[in-house]
């Protein structure tokens, strides 16, 4: 029995699976005993198969251990005792608020409460008026209760709990005392800096569409705008994806080059781009897995090693698990990872399928990679989100290519406002075209009747449409 032709993707895949286990079932004294009978046979096996099965055995089982003590450490709420009851809190806003109607909910970490030392993860609500900025840190009297359960096809105290949140404090009068430091602080400051500098001068839609694209912050787009991102499939424009980060990392290489510094120096700052901007955006699964990928093959090539983009994957979903084991319930998670696996897998096929259609190359990938991700994500977008667009690949083939140059301005943009804030301005004033155009692409398309679907009724005869399509397809391709 030989070797697989590619064990480093199946140790690392053992190790991914097994951390996944964990939220099927926690592990006990048992799984860490096979643990423990598991490395003792790794190191004595023979060399060969029957070492690397039991490396795949250990790499799952001590998966498992860990994705257990994890799940463990995030359902532990000692908050959880003050429910139904009040006190002055202290706590630190950790997400960027939103304005609601009724009042503004923020994701924060409790630092006191009632005079005693917290440190959890909270949900806050607080009364309408003034925001409190990124990484502040506020006082006053809150209300600890528990989140709402299901309601209307969302269950928010399921959602918070995979999140390590277990309590909402409804803050009735507030004051700031400080703001955060640290590693945090500093990703606050790297957030502020980035929402400052890429849309210098630019206000209301324009403004919040480059937000959304640049930095995954769709708070300020109008409900209405959001819903068409919505029908029309460009939702996932506004989820911070690889594109971000290769253009960025791709920035930095050519400012290497104007310069002549060289490839290690523009390796280099490519590194040092991408976990700037993870840390200003956050940690959004799509962008924790585009910097994974980005660092390793700016690592890869410093080291000289092979760059492998199913490696870089598997790696990604790893670090993302390893940290919060319920990521895998993310829809943000699943879309990202099915979205790639799709581009490495079915959009290959999708565009040899298509070379007989005499349409340019690259209208032809285009067409393929929208319908290859939008085939492959659509049964997670229909049961997380109880929806489906229908119009995705037209809508997508409009607003693509406006996507590079949208990112690539704003990030001109960010480098020259410290150096000439009136080219910066300008630049942003182009960019924010750039933006109307994509909204208005979500707009006029996601506004068109059955832009989207919503019942099953419309979803069967969808399927019957495509397999009728795809017979048809078929026919005329082999006649």
């Amino acid at each position: 029995m030989r070797l697989p032709q590619r064990p480093a993707h199946l140790l690392a895949s053992a190790l991914c699976v097994g951390i996944a286990l964990a939220n099927v079932g926690r592990p006990g004294a048992v799984a860490l005993a096979a643990t423990a009978v598991f490395a003792v046979a790794a190191v004595v096996a023979e060399e060969g198969t029957k070492r690397f099965l039991l490396g795949v055995a250990l790499l799952a089982s001590v998966g498992w251990w860990w994705g257990g003590a994890r799940l463990a450490a995030l359902d532990r709420s000692p908050l959880a005792s003050w429910v139904g009851h009040a006190g002055q809190v202290t706590a630190t806003v950790t997400a960027a608020p939103k304005i609601g109607r009724y009042g503004i909910t923020a994701r924060g970490e409790a630092e006191t409460i009632g005079g005693e030392r917290s440190r959890e993860p909270v949900a806050l609500e607080l009364p309408p008026g003034r925001a409190p900025p990124l990484g502040a840190v506020i006082e006053g009297l809150a209300i600890v209760t528990e989140p709402n359960g299901p309601l209307r096809g969302f269950d928010e105290r399921t959602w918070l709990r995979r999140h390590g949140v277990h309590v909402v404090l409804r803050v009735e009068t507030w004051h700031q005392v400080g703001q955060r430091g640290g590693l945090g602080g500093f990703a606050d400051h790297l957030h502020r800096g980035l929402a400052g500098s890429i849309a210098p001068g630019l206000g209301g839609e324009r403004r919040a569409v480059l937000e959304g694209i640049v930095l995954g912050d769709d708070a300020a787009i109008p409900t209405a705008l959001r819903d068409d991102f919505q029908a029309s499939g460009l939702y996932h424009l506004l989820a911070v994806s690889g594109q971000n980060v290769v253009l960025l990392a791709g920035g930095a290489l050519l400012l290497a080059w104007l310069t002549g510094l060289g490839r290690i120096a523009g390796e280099v700052a490519a590194l040092a781009g991408i976990l700037g901007y993870v840390l200003a955006v956050g940690p959004q699964p799509s962008v924790i897995r585009a910097g994974v990928a980005g660092a390793l093959t700016s690592l890869a090539w410093l080291t000289g090693r092979l760059r492998d983009a199913w490696y870089a994957l598997i790696v990604a979903a790893t670090v993302l698990l390893a940290w919060n084991p319920y990521t895998v319930y993310d829809p943000g998670f699943q879309l990202s990872f099915a979205a790639v696996a799709a581009i490495f897998t079915v959009v290959p096929r999708l565009e040899s399928g298509l070379a007989p259609v005499p349409l340019p190359r690259s209208l032809r990938l285009g067409v393929a990679v929208s319908a290859g991700c939008g085939l492959v994500t659509a049964p997670i977008v229909w049961l997380q989100f109880g929806y489906l667009p229908l119009l995705g690949v037209p809508a997508n083939a409009l607003a693509e290519p406006a996507m590079p140059v949208l990112l690539g301005l704003a990030f001109l943009t960010a480098a020259l406002d410290p150096i000439s804030p009136a080219a910066a301005t300008f630049v942003a004033w182009l960019n924010g075209g750039v933006a109307e155009y994509i909204a208005l692409c979500a707009r006029v398309i996601g506004s068109l009747p059955f832009a989207s679907i919503a019942t099953t009724r419309a979803l069967a005869g969808v399927e019957g449409v495509l397999l009728l399509t795809a017979y048809a397809w078929r026919r005329w391709r082999t006649s």
